[in-house]
């Protein structure tokens, strides 16, 4: 089975294999190398979700800070230079 790169993958989607990759994590029944494996793409999984969660929490800071009648602007991303 081919991965799809986290960062290419929605946060949603990012959620939904992770919770797979738990659920099969806890029960224990996956071989050593196997499970290994799967932490590793967990871990991956899960930095791009708060990753994504910490942008998101960004552009919801710089628009509650900004008033009604500033105009809007583009949000750019400085963490992925």
């Amino acid at each position: 089975m081919a991965f799809r790169r986290p960062e290419n993958m929605t946060f949603e989607d990012t959620l939904k294999e992770l919770d797979v990759i738990v659920n099969a994590l806890e029960s224990g029944e996956l071989p050593l190398d196997s499970a290994l494996k799967q932490f590793e793409r967990g871990i991956s999984l899960a930095r791009q979700g708060q990753k994504t969660l910490t942008d998101a929490e960004q552009r919801v800071e710089i628009l509650l800070a900004q008033d009604d009648n500033t105009p809007l602007e583009s949000f750019v991303d400085t963490l992925d230079d």
